[in-house]
């Protein structure tokens, strides 16, 4: 609705100028949000800080407007950005987040670009039946590969668990509960022997979104955590992880842009 600054977000159609972005890059962290920004695009402009979601207008080199968003962490945060970024007119969005890795073979530093999730996320439920498959949009998903083809960034393909705690839910017990439920224990051992490749905590409620509002998500998350070695993130790795996911996230956005 034109005039209206929403709720949330900060801001409404009216602040997005006569050539409005319809592509968003979605970043959980508001500082990696404005370092896509001020990094990666031109001509930025603050749009909002309420509620440190944080969110950029920008422009890419030839010329078009794109989103860098903030959707907060987990999952009920990001359902309520995404349903107020999709009235103001966005119809794609690239989540770039991290992540901890459950197989042996991905390496802290690479990126993993989910095509689906396993989707263990209350918000989702508010959204569509536990059943309903939370797939990201396959073309999206392939300019995210190719990007990372192009960039020369080690990549992984795969589905992703999506769940909406850190510590519990990721059934790590060096934390303030050593004491996880039963049903938890051996999950992530379970998950592995699924070909699942990661946790993280926002995807599966983002592709359930954009299946029922009808846009195009996809998701590539740097890798911070060898979850079969350590419950800790690497810290040493986190900023090549993070690099690597968002140029990959910023080329597909510009490749896909352009054939659409």
């Amino acid at each position: 609705m034109p005039n209206k600054h929403f709720y949330h977000i900060g801001f409404g159609q009216d602040d997005l100028g006569s050539l409005p972005p319809s592509i968003a890059l979605l970043s959980g962290d508001p500082e990696r949000s404005r370092l896509i920004a001020q990094t990666y695009l031109q001509d930025v402009r603050l749009l909002s800080e309420n509620r440190g979601l944080n969110s950029y207008l920008g422009f890419l080199p030839d010329g078009r407007p794109i989103l860098s968003a903030t959707s907060g962490m987990g999952a009920p945060s990001l359902s309520i950005v995404v349903n107020e970024l999709v009235q103001v007119g966005i119809r794609q969005i690239i989540r770039i987040g991290t992540c901890g890795s459950i197989q042996p073979h991905i390496n802290v530093g690479s990126v993993v670009i989910s095509s689906a999730a396993l989707c263990r996320q209350g918000a989702a439920n508010d959204i569509a039946p536990v059943e309903y498959p939370a797939a990201a949009d396959p073309f999206l998903t392939v300019a995210l590969v190719k990007a990372a083809r192009e960039l020369e960034v080690d990549y992984y393909l795969g589905i992703t668990a999506s769940v909406d705690t850190f510590y519990e839910g990721q059934e790590r017990t060096d934390s303030a509960n050593p004491n996880l439920m039963r049903s938890l224990h051996g999950i992530t051992e379970e998950y592995r022997r699924l070909n699942i490749l990661n946790y993280e905590m926002e995807c599966g409620t983002l592709f359930k979104m954009a299946s029922v509002y009808n846009f195009a998500a996809a998701a590539i998350c740097g890798v911070v955590a060898g979850r079969t070695v350590s419950e800790n993130i690497i810290l040493e790795q986190r900023d090549i992880a993070v690099k690597n996911a968002i140029a990959t996230a910023v080329h597909a956005a510009a490749t896909f842009e352009s054939a659409n």
